[in-house]
């Protein structure tokens, strides 16, 4: 049976919808030779930038030009809205999780989640139960992906709480298309983004309890995949970008070294994982890290975005819960589904992932970036039952899912402008209050027919507009 994909800028009957007319009109109207010159452009500016990401193991040298669509991914300001309460909802039911299983386990208690699967779950860390944290604030930072099917309807297909990226290709590539085609945004009312710095910034500032509190980004260094990024955000917030030698604790504070001497450090925006943060409390060959920050942290010196341990609530394994968890804490509705999601720790859902491998997409409960992962109607029989081995040996390290039909958006490839699949990452801030700026990171597969949207698996981004009806 053939699958129906949903087209975001055609109907069914070929049409364009509304929220694309005007740009479909000035695509009609912009002669070829003057695109594909702007698409030139955008690439030349891309690489002046410096936006790349590395791809690891790859024997072609690392250093990659994230590929950028000068089509832009555009939702309707109604649609929007939807979109952004239901991430608001979300992201709220998962701090409150956090917060509820370092204390008092609540959820655990009423049999709502098997006790085994979060307290034996890797990202869960003992040296948080009992910390309290400013605003009860765990996952300062959020990226919620989605993914709309066939039938028009958005999925969360996961939630980022840890170190989620891509934020600053989301305001490049919005740089980009207000430079190149100033005239799309004169014809339309597209809602901005470039205030997420700032309110990056105050969302970092909020969650400490000293009045305007000095504010690094922690980095694990320039070998790092998303080392740009790091760098954009601190330059974009006007903070220091620091790297764990840069960082000394002395009498539970955390300080910086600088030419005038050490500063105090209130709050750290970190990008690096929870074993390399402290060589004294977790991976003590950890180089990146701070020796004594896990103590500067739990004496309440210290802010870290996100906090330790936001890990537990992001695995593939505990997603299937979340809309558990907003009955359970928030005592609504969730605003946005999941995907279905089979758990092959259980014997049923198990044998039913076994029986139809081909129809299915596989992942590791702790995979991300696209690794370690089979994507059945994708993959060849020998790749499927080389999967099938993998799941029988360690089924509790993987969760199934149908094969999506990822809707599409017309992009330009080189035999001119073609549907790719595509996904959509808003980025939650939760600090005084929980915001969004209008939009996110879209990625598009550029490879046709493929599912697969990560940067490290080929793929691209696009600019997302959210114009008002």
């Amino acid at each position: 049976m053939a699958r129906v994909f949903y087209d975001e800028m055609y109907d069914a009957s070929g049409a364009v919808r509304p929220h694309y007319r005007e740009f479909a009109r000035w695509l009609a109207d912009t002669p070829d030779e003057l695109q594909a010159q702007r698409r030139r452009e955008a690439d030349l500016l891309f690489h002046r930038a410096g936006i790349t990401f590395t791809l690891y193991g790859d024997e072609q040298g690392t250093e990659r030009l994230i590929p950028f669509d000068t089509i832009p991914r555009s939702i309707p300001a109604s649609e929007w809205r939807i979109v952004e309460a239901g991430c608001i909802q979300r992201v709220k039911a998962l701090n409150m999780f956090l917060a509820d299983l370092y204390h008092e386990q609540r959820i655990l208690k009423a049999g709502i989640i098997p006790a085994e699967q979060v307290l034996a779950n890797e990202g869960y860390q003992l040296a948080m139960q009992g910390l309290d944290l400013p605003r009860g604030i765990y996952a300062h930072i959020a990226g919620v992906d989605l993914v709309r099917d066939g039938d028009g309807s958005f999925y969360v297909l996961e939630d980022n709480l840890r170190t989620p990226s891509g934020v600053s290709y989301m305001l490049e590539d919005r740089k980009m298309m207000m430079r190149l085609f100033p005239e799309l945004f004169s014809q339309q009312r597209v809602a901005p983004i470039d205030h997420y710095p700032s309110l990056l910034l105050d969302t970092l500032k909020s969650s400490s309890s000293i009045d305007n509190p000095a504010v690094v980004v922690l980095t694990p260094g320039r070998f790092n995949s998303a080392y740009f990024e790091h760098a954009f955000l601190a330059r974009e917030m006007g903070v220091e970008l620091v790297e764990g030698p840069d960082l000394f604790v002395r009498d539970d504070r955390v300080f910086m070294r600088t030419t005038a001497g050490p500063q105090p450090v209130d709050v750290i925006y970190r990008r690096l994982d929870d074993d390399f943060l402290d060589p004294l409390a977790f991976s003590p060959d950890s180089m990146l890290g701070v020796p004594g920050l896990l103590a500067a942290y739990r004496s309440g010196n210290l802010v870290l975005a996100n906090a330790i341990g936001t890990g537990v609530a992001d695995d593939k394994s505990i997603y299937p819960y979340v809309g558990e968890m907003i009955r359970f804490y928030l005592d609504e509705e969730p605003i946005l589904k999941n995907v279905p999601t089979w758990q092959c720790r259980k014997p049923a859902d198990l044998s039913h992932v076994l029986a139809n491998l081909p129809e299915l997409v596989v992942k590791e409960t702790q995979g991300s970036g696209g690794y370690g992962m089979l994507v059945g109607p994708a993959a060849t029989k020998a790749e499927i039952e080389a999967f099938r081995e993998r799941l029988k040996a360690r089924p509790e390290a993987y969760i199934a899912q149908p094969t999506l039909s990822l809707s599409t958006c017309p992009t330009f490839v080189e035999s001119g402008i073609a549907p790719r699949h595509i996904d959509l990452r808003p980025f939650v801030l939760s600090g005084r209050e929980t915001r969004l700026v209008p939009g996110g990171l879209t990625r598009v597969a550029l490879r046709e027919g493929s599912l697969v949207v990560n940067s490290s698996q080929g793929g691209g981004t696009k600019d997302t507009w959210v114009v008002e009806d």
